[in-house]
């Protein structure tokens, strides 16, 4: 197959090795489970195109400087959800840094946050429909002349049974979590592709990997949704040197985690005990997480910047935050890894016989 080359700040980049050499979800299963896919699955092509080394090593080169950089600029950041938990404390990181920032929420009047030159608040409902979103995104653009970082925060989480909150429920989880990511992210796209270094940063969940939990399975489904846009992303925008960040928090003491009540209308008796101890469960959660919210939105802003803890560290594709996101994480991956080495026989046995 022939590599498409793309010309951008003097630099070719190849698509294919691009897709080859992004970080992916199955890195991130080999690495938590203590084993390395670079190493030990690294093939020197791909789709039968075999790379040089010049090619590879090229390729390498602008990832790890373009990972590790350091922006002199302040940096004009649009985050989504501002009106308390991370997005509040990710506006105070990036104001703390000299960046600018554009705060928005659904109702700008919850945006507690006191003023600064630096800062700019907007009112932008993320469920409003792709046009209405990129009037609002092409407005926010215009106060500094550009965007840099967009960080799509903005979300909810809707507890209860698959059976009884049916497609119903899962559509109006997924058109806050999933089409909001979606729709605001393209709106920005124009804008970030304008900037000298952009960067993508979605909010996910280490509920991507804690599936398996009665009563999670509609908010676990569209962080899970949004990780795979993330990783999908990370491959789409890299010809035009826009980072993308999926970060992955377990539990963190911040404000109305957990407003929405557990979904309880279509009641089925089946499942009154499991919901009892589901609601129960998720009832006892608030006020005992140990996530500190202030150092997390601190690392995202250190890793967005390749500051502080993220000082001359390659870019990563994730960034779980807690304990309990790393057991979950490791958990996942131990599970999937053991599955495919107990019945790697029958999984590669299927394919039609030479």
């Amino acid at each position: 197959m022939t590599c498409t080359l793309l010309m951008r700040s003097s630099r070719r980049i190849c698509i294919e090795t691009i897709r080859r050499y992004l970080p992916a979800s199955s890195k991130m299963i080999y690495s938590a489970a203590g084993r390395n896919l670079d190493t030990a699955s690294a093939p020197q092509s791909h789709c039968g195109t075999k790379y040089s080394d010049r090619t590879l090593t090229s390729y390498r080169t602008y990832h790890q400087q373009s990972s590790v950089a350091v922006e002199t600029r302040p940096q004009v950041w649009l985050i989504t959800g501002c009106s308390s938990g991370f997005g509040r404390r990710l506006v105070t990181s990036a104001l703390a840094r000299g960046d600018r920032v554009i705060a928005t929420a659904r109702t700008v009047e919850d945006i507690k946050i006191p003023s600064s030159p630096n800062l700019n608040v907007l009112q932008l409902d993320v469920t409003a429909g792709f046009e209405v979103i990129k009037a609002r995104l092409d407005q926010a653009a215009k106060i500094w002349g550009q965007i840099d970082v967009l960080v799509n925060n903005a979300g909810a989480g809707y507890l209860g049974m698959l059976e009884e909150g049916r497609s119903d429920l899962l559509e109006k989880q997924f058109k806050v979590n999933v089409m909001g990511t979606l729709d605001v992210t393209s709106a920005a796209l124009p804008h970030l592709r304008a900037s000298k270094s952009a960067t993508v940063v979605i909010l996910g969940s280490r509920s991507a990997y804690t599936t398996e939990r009665a009563g999670l399975g509609f908010y676990s489904a569209s962080k899970a949704a949004v990780h795979s846009l993330g990783e999908t992303l990370s491959v789409e925008l890299a010809p035009f040197a826009i980072k993308v960040l999926i970060v992955a928090p377990g539990a963190f003491k911040t404000e109305g985690i957990y407003r929405q009540s557990f979904f309880t209308a279509n009641s089925i008796p089946a499942y009154d005990e499991l919901r009892n101890i589901a609601m129960k469960r998720f009832s006892a959660v608030p006020g005992t997480q140990k996530g500190d919210p202030d150092k997390a939105m601190e690392t995202v802003v250190d890793v967005v910047k390749g500051e502080g803890k993220a000082k001359g560290r390659p870019w990563p594709l994730y960034l779980a935050l807690g304990d309990d996101a790393d057991e979950g994480i490791r958990q996942k991956s131990t599970k999937l890894l053991r599955h495919v080495d107990e019945w790697g026989d029958v999984i590669k046995g299927v394919n039609f016989d030479p």
